[in-house]
């Protein structure tokens, strides 16, 4: 557990909870699932103790759940946010998560996750690009005076922040190029969503270059496309994006009208609107992530299309060839049938030229059937359609 005290032009880092509430700047106190679930009722004594405020039963319950969804939350006293973010291994932290939920039953029965979930690493073919949209939660309560982040083990945005402060901590003067301190808890919060949902942009050109190599392949009509349990799997972790953005959206929206709504309605001060831009940028980059992951999804879906139909016309392509040909076999063979009829007396049948002028007959038929179709355009082939 990491607890820091932010004030206006320093930072200092404690390993203990402090008793009181800081009278200038405010606390940043981080801790791991595992560090909560370990003892939930000393860990919200300690919180209470630190910032006057009691976590209720269902927010820690909510707290510990590696299954809950991004969603925003609030009440007199704090607010609270859970906000899904990519794991830093991607697929190989769901095993993590899982361990979380076990320790979690100390203080409530979490909902364990679906058997398909469980199972989807050995029964689904999911791309590289894809597998890293695996998610954990990270929940943020907000405070007059503290911001209280509980998340996994590993967390890169988390991370990063804790060493710049940790930097600071070991700074005595101010460098010119110092970064800003957070002025807030609210700041604090919307910087390190910001950055998670920076790594969801950070997806948008591998994912679109998975997608592209799909599209070329189910366009290449010499080679029939085979990995559809692939691209299946990849629509479905698509939708799951497309969802995930969406309730991060709503989350953030709610999360807006609560920094609205606790203003005192006569005047909005400059940090406040500082931070109603950082949350209405925030938001702009979750919907740029959502749009990004609908265009994916339809992208797939045309390419899909395209491939059959490029399919159907190759098969009506055969088709026509087979059909041309048996149009020039049929006259040849009613004259062959003619011919083999077993009758006595027939013309040309004792003639020494028969044979040869029935060959010729049956050639003229074919020469004049090809230019018949030539003339209305039955026999164009496809590198001619092109040009």
């Amino acid at each position: 557990m990491d607890i820091f005290l932010i004030s206006d032009s320093q930072v200092s880092q404690s390993q203990e909870i402090p008793d009181a509430v800081p009278l200038k700047g405010f606390l940043w106190i981080d801790a791991t699932h595992e560090e909560v679930a370990a003892d939930p009722e000393a860990w919200r004594s300690a919180i209470e103790r630190a910032t006057g405020v009691q976590i209720y039963d269902p927010h820690m319950t909510d707290t510990l759940n590696p299954n809950h969804p991004s969603y925003f939350d609030s009440t007199q006293d704090y607010g609270m946010v859970v906000f899904r973010k990519l794991m830093l291994n991607g697929a190989a932290g769901n095993g993590n998560s899982q361990a979380q939920a076990g320790s979690g039953d100390k203080l409530a029965a979490a909902p364990a996750a679906p058997a398909a979930a469980i199972d989807e690493g050995s029964k689904r073919k999911i791309p590289a690009a894809l597998s890293k949209l695996a998610t954990q939660p990270v929940t943020f309560l907000i405070m007059d005076h503290a911001l209280v982040t509980v998340h996994e083990r590993y967390s890169r945005t988390i991370d990063a922040t804790r060493t710049r402060l940790l930097e600071l901590c070991s700074k005595t003067e101010k460098t010119p190029h110092a970064i800003r301190l957070p002025a807030s808890p609210e700041d604090l919060l919307l910087r390190l969503i910001n950055a998670m949902v920076d790594q969801y942009l950070d997806l948008r050109q591998p994912l679109t270059t998975q997608l592209d190599r799909w599209q070329r392949a189910l366009r290449d009509p010499r080679r029939p496309f085979k990995d559809w349990m692939a691209l299946l799997d990849a629509r479905i972790e698509l939708r799951k994006l497309e969802n995930l953005c969406e309730e991060q959206h709503d989350a953030m929206q709610e999360l807006r009208d609560y920094f609205v709504d606790i203003d005192d309605g006569i005047e909005i001060s400059r940090a406040k609107d500082l931070l109603l831009v950082r949350i209405n940028d925030v938001m702009e980059h979750i919907t740029r992530v959502l749009n990004h992951a609908r265009r994916l999804e339809s992208s797939i879906e045309s390419a899909v299309q395209i491939h059959f139909s490029a399919v159907a016309h190759r098969t009506n392509e055969i088709m026509r060839t087979l059909t041309v040909i048996t149009a020039l076999f049929m006259p040849l063979t009613l004259i062959t049938g003619i011919f083999g009829m077993n009758f006595e007396v027939m013309p040309l049948l004792k003639n020494a030229v028969g044979f040869w002028l029935t060959m010729g007959s049956m050639a003229l038929v074919v020469v004049a059937m090809l230019v018949f179709f030539q003339r209305r355009r039955y026999l164009e082939s496809q590198a001619l359609d092109r040009r």
